[in-house]
Formats: structure tokens, C-alpha cells, sequence
């Protein structure tokens, strides 16, 4: 019995060790890629696994070719921006639903939650309907709009705040303070895992923002991370220089991964107790 429970360990652990070299090999090869010269690239009629002459030209054609730096600019402007407002908009709307009383608030939330079940396409049409009856496409604040709410996000802190013990509220209220203070002196704090990792999760998604910030902008002015890497792809360097193309995707990757790695047990302890009640 013992012999086929080690067995069985080792066979769980070879497969996720498999797994794991299947997941992270693409991002290996990409990051080698950045560090080979055109011309060696372009020679390995069988492609290598390491690098015999790393060099940095690539990175340095990638921000000197085109506009990187802005597309960096405009996207932590975006992300900064839409984030903030959001986790506004979220605290309020959680606390109002998990906090207050008001008639026909079962109601309310649940045909608020109801809109998840809209398929992303037909809100993609509408808010482009909307924004463009503005006169806001081509600008920041058309951009922005569209994500500064999100009903899974508002769902998981409520969730978390109605975790929070009632005599806690009690004892906020007797001390004399409103439900304003009690909120972001008291609750905030207590919640603060669920808050962290929805901030996160809101960066990750801002940053990676693909389908809108394409369909709302034809000015490069207004472009993120994303569209201009697509911009490289198709009518840059992108089409022919594949180690130069490589460099800038890693470069525009680096932040999201370090902010993963310092905060992703953030991230899980956050989404366990949004998930979790009693």
C-alpha cells in the first residue's frame, strides 16, 4: 500500500512537472528569440535551444523603430485610470448591496448579476454605439468608460463583506462612527485580500485590453501595449525582423509577470475568501 502511494506521488508530480515545461516553453522560446540577431535567426534552418551569441539589438530596435514607449505610456495612463474608478465604483456598489437595507434589494442584485449572462459581443456593440453617438472615439475617456464597472468584481467583494461580523458594525457604530467612515476605515481594511486581488486582476485586464481599445481607436496616438504590438505585427518591423517583434512582446510582458509573482498569493487568498462564506 505504501509502495503504490509513493508511486502514484511520483507519477502526479511527473505529470505536472510535464505540464509545467509544456506552459511556461512558449514564453522560453520567445524570450531567446529576443536575444538572437537577425542574421542567426534567420540561419537556423533547425531551430536552437539556446543562444551560442546573445545580443540586445533587438531591444533596442524595438523602442527605437517605433513607438513603444508611448503604447507603454498610454496603457499605464489606461490601466491607472479605468482601475482606479473602477475599484470606486465596486466598493460602493458591494457595500450597498452587502450593507444597506432598501426595498427590493434581492431583486436589484440579482437581475445586476442576471447581466453576466450577456454574451461580451453584444456589449461590445452597444458601448460602441454609445461612445461613437458621443463623439468620444479616439479619446482617452472613450477608452476608459466602458470598464470602470464590472458585475463579478462588485459579486466577489460583496460576498467578502458579508463574511465581516455584524457586531463589528455594531461596535464601529457605538464608537460613533458613519457608515462612510466604518467603511473605509473598518471594512476596507478587513477585506483588504479581496480589494488587492481585484486590483490586480482589473491591471492584468487593462493591460492585456485587446478587442476595445482596437475597435474604439484608429489614431496611434491612443494606442496600448496591445494594438501596437498587432500595429508591429502587421505594418512594422514585425512582418520580417521575428527576433526584434519578440523583444518588444517580452518587454511588454515583464510587468504583468513580476506583478504576478509578488502578489499572487494575494490573488488566491482573495478569491478564496470572496468565495467562501460563513
Amino acid at each position: 500500500m505504501k509502495n503504490k502511494h509513493l508511486l502514484k506521488k511520483i507519477c502526479i508530480h511527473v505529470f505536472l512537472a510535464f505540464w509545467e515545461l509544456v506552459v511556461l516553453f512558449p514564453f522560453y522560446w520567445m524570450v531567446l528569440t529576443s536575444f538572437k540577431s537577425y542574421g542567426s535567426y534567420n540561419s537556423e534552418y533547425i531551430p536552437k535551444l539556446f543562444v551560442s551569441s546573445p545580443t540586445l539589438e533587438n531591444y533596442i530596435s524595438a523602442f527605437s523603430e517605433v513607438n513603444l514607449a508611448g503604447y507603454f505610456g498610454n496603457t499605464v495612463l489606461f490601466t491607472v485610470i479605468t482601475t482606479g474608478v473602477m475599484l470606486f465604483v465596486t466598493i460602493l456598489a458591494a457595500y450597498a448591496f452587502a450593507r444597506l437595507k432598501f426595498k427590493g434589494k434581492n431583486i436589484v442584485f440579482t437581475l445586476f448579476l442576471s447581466l453576466m449572462m450577456i454574451p461580451n459581443e453584444l456589449v461590445v456593440i452597444t458601448n460602441f454605439v454609445t461612445i461613437t453617438n458621443w463623439n468620444l472615439r479616439n479619446t482617452f475617456m472613450g477608452l476608459i468608460l466602458p470598464s470602470i464597472t464590472s458585475v463579478f468584481y462588485i459579486y466577489l467583494l460583496k460576498e467578502n463583506f458579508e463574511q465581516v461580523p455584524e457586531e463589528l458594525y455594531k461596535a464601529a457604530k457605538v464608537d460613533g462612527l458613519s457608515d462612510w467612515e466604518y467603511l473605509w476605515k473598518v471594512l476596507l481594511p478587513v477585506c483588504s485580500p479581496t480589494v488587492v486581488t481585484i486590483t490586480i486582476l482589473k491591471v492584468i485586464e487593462c493591460w492585456n485590453s485587446y478587442v476595445w481599445p482596437r475597435l474604439i481607436t484608429d489614431n496611434e496616438k491612443y494606442y496600448l501595449v496591445s494594438n501596437g504590438i498587432q500595429e508591429i505585427r502587421e505594418n512594422g518591423f514585425g512582418r520580417e525582423d521575428i527576433p526584434a517583434m519578440m523583444a518588444a512582446v517580452v518587454v511588454i510582458s515583464i510587468p504583468l509577470i513580476i506583478l504576478f509573482l509578488l502578489f499572487h498569493n494575494k490573488i488566491m487568498e482573495g478569491v478564496k475568501r470572496g468565495g467562501t462564506k460563513g
